[in-house]
């Protein structure tokens, strides 16, 4: 069973940077996406920034002009840097990806990392 491991976060001064890391084990068929959500406590996990295999990119307009998001060319990690970092940023970042395991499944799935805190002060 593949599984997501998040690496990164914790506690940042604002106006600093944050670099998540998240790295699949085992492969898959192929890759639609990957990303990053992240959910405030007593709200819904919202889309920080989400990128597929040919580089096109979605993020969040809190996030925009301040967020990197790339894939290694191996299509197992996705890392996201956060930049100029805000308490609004504070959250538990949770790893997406949607893969397809085989060549003849049909359809996605759908595979999330276990969350990574990240505090960034008032």
């Amino acid at each position: 069973q593949e599984r997501l491991v998040e690496s990164g976060g914790g506690f940042v001064q604002p106006g600093g940077s944050l670099r998540l890391s998240c790295a699949r084990s085992g492969s898959v068929f192929s890759v639609k996406r990957m990303g990053w959500y992240r959910q405030v406590q007593g709200k819904e996990r919202a889309l920080v920034a989400i990128i597929t295999p040919r580089g096109d990119t979605i993020s969040a307009d809190s996030v925009k002009g301040r967020v990197i998001i790339s894939m290694d060319n191996a299509k197992t990690t996705v890392t996201l840097q956060l930049n100029h970092l805000k308490p609004a940023d504070t959250a538990v970042y949770y790893c997406f990806q949607e893969i397809q395991y085989y060549k003849f499944t049909t359809g996605y799935d759908g595979l999330w990392g276990q969350g990574t805190p990240v505090a960034v002060p008032s």
